[in-house]
């Protein structure tokens, strides 16, 4: 079975009801046997994670049985899963809880991420917001918008270019080498302001609704930037990988710059790297 845009409204739909079934009944009710480490104290995994890709998987695999299915969790189980998804006819990626930190804290910064990967092309992402109960969803060529409770479409546009000097953004300084940590890190001070809420899907939705300008990424796990990459292009916006190349569905590694336009985009990766 091949996908299809009808199939968007089913994908939204599937999103928000893990979330209902097994997200927001855990959030703030997690006992500490429900939270475990991965690979730090700062990279968690929950029962909500657990079961709502769970959930999310056993569903996909109901409609698309041919198709790859890549959840975070499973990847963890299997790192091997990831071989092939350049190359699959169909695959979906699925992040069920992103930003498990800020949720195991009872922080709601969260979201649940999904892409729709063909042929190694990205050609839909959703990002659901459990607690605001609303989407924000982008297809290849049809651009992007955020869908709210109530049925209504509000299309997503990024921010008009500014000077960096009047830019807002972030940069994920925990996977990111000395000396360009410490590089980056003075740098930062030059742009107006920045913000980090540990959340790839809050920030995605910021950048793609014209709330903030521009992140930096170091560590490309696909389930964090599929989705989001492709939502910010559709709503106008320009990323590629820290050597200019553009970001596809096969990186793991090679960081990632997202900004409003390639001209913004040019003047970052100038100042932000400046020596």
């Amino acid at each position: 079975m091949t996908f299809d845009d009808n199939a968007i409204d089913w994908l939204a739909a599937l999103l928000a009801d893990a979330a209902t079934s097994e997200i927001m009944p855990r959030f703030r009710r997690l006992d500490r046997g429900d939270i475990r480490q991965k690979t730090s104290a700062a990279d968690l995994v929950t029962e909500a994670d657990v079961n709502a890709e769970r959930v999310i998987t056993a569903r996909l695999r109901e409609r698309y049985p041919d198709a790859v299915i890549i959840g975070e969790e499973a990847h963890s189980e299997n790192p091997g899963i990831l071989d092939g998804l350049g190359e699959a006819p169909l695959a979906f990626v699925i992040d069920p809880v992103d930003g498990t930190f800020n949720f195991a804290s009872g922080m709601p910064l969260f979201g649940v991420m999904l892409a729709v990967v063909v042929k190694g092309e990205t050609v839909a992402g959703i990002i659901h917001d459990p607690v605001g109960k609303d989407w924000l969803i982008g297809a290849k060529g049809a651009g992007s918008h955020v869908r709210h409770s109530n049925g209504n479409l509000e299309k997503a546009r990024v921010a008009d270019p500014v000077p960096m000097s009047q830019m807002t953004g972030a940069i994920s300084f925990s996977f990111l080498p000395e000396p360009e940590r410490s590089r980056l890190a003075r740098n930062h001070v030059r742009t107006l302001s920045q913000f980090n809420y540990r959340a790839a899907a809050c920030e995605y939705r910021l950048l793609a609704t014209g709330f903030g300008h521009f992140v930096v990424y170091n560590k490309l796990m696909p389930w964090d930037h599929l989705a989001g990459v492709l939502i910010h292009a559709e709503a106008g916006g320009h990323a590629a990988r820290f050597d200019g190349s553009a970001y596809n569905a096969s990186h793991v590694d090679g960081g990632l710059l997202v900004a409003p336009d390639k001209e913004s985009w040019q003047e970052l990766r100038r100042e932000l790297w400046a020596e």
